[in-house]
């Protein structure tokens, strides 16, 4: 099991916690986490893009001139492609990008991302993360303790104080144990995690 530092609020380390191997010390698979990551994404796409065809501008329903004798080239409609105003050639339409991982492979790669964060010491254990009243700066001078700059806070609970005292600071994102996603643990530098949010992902996923 590795064994990582438990800090308080002033940055001050205040004991040691061991994580679990099943969650925080599994073999990284990097292809699941490239697929999450990129499920993640595609899922949030919405598609909405949309042009029409020549089957869908207005105008054209006749031919502009005959065929044969103006010296003009032939024309069919004026809702070809080649015309101003006309329709677009293979026109994109509204689609769906989203598709499905498993559970058990989206698992792994949360436990692949979250494995790497201790091995690379990008993780920051606090015993608690409490606040008495919504306050920014209270919350800068955490992060400001523990050298932090660019963080993902996991808590174990809704704490409205904590989420909104940190929701003006850039490059935070506060998040719940049943919120981390794999593009969050791995687009933010440092993963800042209470006790109780460990306990908490342990118990889910181990």
């Amino acid at each position: 099991m590795a064994k990582v530092s438990v800090y308080n609020m002033e940055g001050s380390q205040v004991g040691e916690i061991e994580l679990s191997d099943a969650v925080f010390g599994v073999k990284v698979n990097e292809h699941l986490v490239h697929m999450a990551v990129l499920q993640q994404l595609a899922n949030n796409r919405q598609g909405t893009q949309k042009a029409k065809t020549r089957s869908e501008v207005s105008g054209g329903g006749r031919k502009p001139w005959r065929q044969k004798g103006t010296g003009h080239a032939r024309q069919g409609s004026t809702r070809a492609p080649q015309w101003t105003g006309g329709g677009v050639v293979f026109a994109p339409t509204p689609r769906d990008y989203s598709f499905k991982l498993n559970k058990k492979e989206k698992q792994l790669a949360l436990k692949s991302a979250l494995t790497s964060r201790v091995a690379e010491e990008k993780i920051f254990v606090l015993d608690a993360l409490k606040m008495d009243e919504v306050k920014t700066k209270k919350f800068q001078a955490v992060l400001d303790a523990l050298k932090v700059n660019k963080a993902l806070v996991v808590l174990e609970e809704n704490d409205q104080n904590v989420i909104l005292s940190a929701r003006n600071i850039p490059n935070v994102k506060t998040a719940q144990t049943n919120t981390i996603n794999v593009y969050d643990i791995l687009k933010y530098d440092t993963l800042v995690i209470t006790k109780d949010a460990v306990s908490k992902i342990e118990e889910v996923y181990a």
